[in-house]
């Protein structure tokens, strides 16, 4: 079968992303949230992630100035409030508020966590690396807390179970089929015992 590409500019069409809620605060100003689609995992030992963040967002000096933030990672049922924090600048309204979403302390840093999104990571900026539009925050991860209904009788976090948000070219989506697991495609796949007979 014939597969035709057509050209297409240079742009960020890396899809699909997790889509989330950065918590931050300074002093004791109020805390904001930025939602925030640029971000992802970049090294497993020490956990780190990182953050994109245009300079003239609200958030931006808030972020670089306390040197903390949170990461929040929301339900499908969080969806109109992702959009909103988007949308809408902690400069005029206090998104907690707008939003009704409750703030909850952290472990490790000054930042409030978000208590109805099932997944909170703590944060520790390391760097801030300018590249254009946006400036890279690459963080250390310091502490993690997560929803205790995520996790079943043998200790296991099932993340699918909270109904996790995704976001491709302009669009949010709910994470849907299971497809396999990590390794599946070289897992050996057991031999079908003939029946017993008698």
């Amino acid at each position: 079968m014939e597969i035709k590409k057509a050209q297409w500019r240079p742009s960020t069409l890396l899809y699909p992303l997790p889509v989330v809620m950065v918590s931050c605060q300074l002093g004791q100003e109020k805390p904001n949230i930025i939602t925030v689609a640029w971000t992802g995992t970049i090294c497993t030992n020490p956990p780190m992630l990182s953050i994109s963040v245009r300079p003239e967002r609200y958030s931006y000096p808030i972020i670089r100035d306390s040197g903390e933030f949170v990461v929040n990672v929301p339900a499908t049922k969080l969806a109109r409030a992702v959009d909103f924090c988007g949308v809408q600048s902690g400069r005029q309204i206090d998104k907690f508020e707008a939003t009704g979403l409750t703030p909850g302390p952290a472990q490790q840093v000054s930042a409030p966590i978000i208590l109805e999104c099932p997944i909170n990571i703590e944060c520790r900026l390391d760097q801030i690396i300018p590249l254009g539009s946006h400036d890279l925050f690459l963080a250390n991860v310091v502490a993690i807390q997560v929803t205790e209904s995520l996790i079943n009788t043998e200790g296991r976090l099932d993340l699918l179970k909270s109904g996790l948000v995704t976001y491709v070219h302009g669009h949010y989506h709910e994470i849907g089929k299971y497809l396999g697991h990590f390794g599946f495609s070289i897992r050996k796949r057991k031999k079908k015992r003939p029946p017993r007979r008698g």
